[in-house]
C-alpha cells in the first residue's frame, strides 16, 4: 500500500501564512489557510488505491485536525525540531508501518491538479525520489520508495534553494530523481492574486475546478 500525506499546521491566527499579514488581518489568514486545508484534503481525497494521512503540528492541535478528518484518513504527529526532522520522522514511521511508496505534500498549494499526485506516485515506480519543483525554489511534493532522512538534513528552508540543494543530496547519495512540473504555492500578495485569477478562470471555464472553500474564502477578501 502507498500513502499520500498531507504536512500541515493548525490554521491559528499569528501562526499561519504570516507572511500576508499585513495586508490580511491574523484572523482572515489563518481562515484563509484552513481553506486552503480543505480544499487540499479534497485533492487527496481523489487519488485512489492509497492510504491517507494527514501529518500534523503543533501536538496539541490533535482536535482540531480530527474535526476536518473525513473518512478514510488517519492522523499523524508531527515530530522534529525543524521542517527536514519532521520531513524524515513522518515518511520514516511510515515506512516502518510496511508502506512501499510515500508522498508528501505541502500545504499551500490549493488548486494544485491531483494529477500532478498521480504522476508522482506513478514515477516512483521507476525513481527512487519524485519531486515536484516550486517556482520560489522549493517544493510542493516529495516521494519515496524507502526512508531517507538524509535528503532532510542541511537544508535552508523556506529559501530558494531547497529544491537544488535536495536534489544534489538525491543524487550525492547515489538516488534516481524524476522532477515534476512546477506549480506556484501561495505564500505572498502577490500569490494570492495569481490564485484568485487562475481560479476565476477555472470556473468560468468549468474545467478542473475543485477549490470551492479556497473560493468561499477569497470571495471575503477585498484584494487592492
Amino acid at each position: 500500500m502507498n500513502a499520500v500525506v498531507i504536512m500541515a499546521k493548525a490554521p491559528f491566527p499569528n501562526e499561519a501564512k504570516t507572511r500576508l499579514t499585513p495586508p490580511l488581518e491574523p484572523e482572515m489568514a489563518s481562515r484563509l489557510y484552513h481553506s486552503f486545508l480543505l480544499d487540499k484534503i479534497e485533492q487527496v481525497k481523489s487519488i485512489e488505491g492509497v492510504r491517507a494521512f494527514i501529518a500534523y503540528t503543533p501536538g496539541t492541535a490533535e482536535a482540531f485536525f480530527q474535526e476536518i478528518m473525513p473518512h478514510g484518513f488517519a492522523l499523524i504527529a508531527q515530530s522534529g525540531a525543524d521542517l527536514g526532522e519532521r520531513l524524515a520522522n513522518t515518511s520514516g514511521s511510515l515506512f516502518e508501518w510496511g508502506l512501499k511508496k510515500v508522498v508528501m505534500l505541502d500545504s499551500d498549494t490549493p488548486n494544485l491538479p491531483p494529477g500532478y499526485i498521480r504522476e508522482g506516485l506513478r514515477r516512483l515506480d521507476e525513481a527512487d525520489i519524485v519531486l515536484g519543483p516550486c517556482e520560489d525554489g522549493g517544493y510542493y511534493l516529495i516521494g519515496m520508495r524507502a526512508s531517507q532522512p538524509q535528503l532532510f538534513k542541511g537544508i535552508p528552508w523556506s529559501t530558494s534553494k531547497v529544491m537544488d540543494l535536495t536534489v544534489e543530496k538525491a543524487k550525492s547519495s547515489g538516488l534516481g530523481v524524476s522532477l515534476l512540473d512546477r506549480w506556484y504555492d501561495v505564500d505572498t500578495v502577490e500569490d494570492l492574486h495569481r490564485l484568485k485569477f487562475d481560479l476565476d478562470l477555472s470556473s468560468s471555464q468549468k474545467d478542473g475546478f475543485f477549490c470551492e472553500n479556497t473560493c468561499r474564502a477569497l470571495s471575503l477578501i477585498k484584494l487592492d
